[in-house]
Formats: structure tokens, C-alpha cells, sequence
């Protein structure tokens, strides 16, 4: 079983991450932050989506052929920045 999650890797905004994917929420109605491509993925058994954590997904891997996962990011690294005009840098994810 794998549970994979996307969040900040600057440690201080870990600390606000809760409140950052609030803000993400609310912003985007109805999104997710992470999915799995199902059709691209190969092995994989009870994808599971949890609606209240948006940045992430959980599944079972099929021991009995090769596997691999495929997930999809729906967020760019500049939606959490305090500028939002483009150009700006934005914060590194890690998987």
C-alpha cells in the first residue's frame, strides 16, 4: 500500500500547509491538488481519493505483475506565493 502526497518543501510553509490548501480550496472549487492517471497506470488496485485531502492519493500495488503509477499535479508552484502577477518564483513541491 502507498499513500503519495504533494507538499511544500520550505519548512516554514509546512508549518501553514493546512491553511494554504484551504486557501487553494477555496480558490478552486471543486479541484484537486493530486490524482492518479488511472489509464496510464499499470498494477494499480483500489485507487482511493479522499475528498477532504486534496494533495493526496492512496492505492494498493498488484504484486503479481510490473506496476507503476502515474499522478497527476493540477496546481502550478506560483499559486502559493504572495504575488500573484507572474514572473515571481515559486515554492518547490516535493512528492
Amino acid at each position: 500500500q502507498s499513500l503519495v502526497r504533494v507538499v511544500f518543501h520550505d519548512r516554514r510553509l509546512q508549518y501553514s500547509e493546512q491553511q494554504q490548501l484551504e486557501g487553494w480550496r477555496w480558490s478552486r472549487p471543486g479541484d484537486r491538488i493530486l490524482d492518479i492517471d488511472i489509464p496510464l497506470s499499470v498494477g494499480i488496485l483500489e485507487p482511493q481519493i479522499h475528498p477532504t485531502l486534496l494533495n493526496t492519493v492512496e492505492f494498493l500495488w498488484d504484486p503479481s505483475r510490473r506496476t507503476s503509477v502515474f499522478v497527476q499535479v493540477h496546481c502550478i508552484s506560483t499559486e502559493f506565493t504572495l504575488r500573484k502577477n507572474g514572473g515571481e518564483k515559486g515554492v518547490p513541491f516535493r512528492i
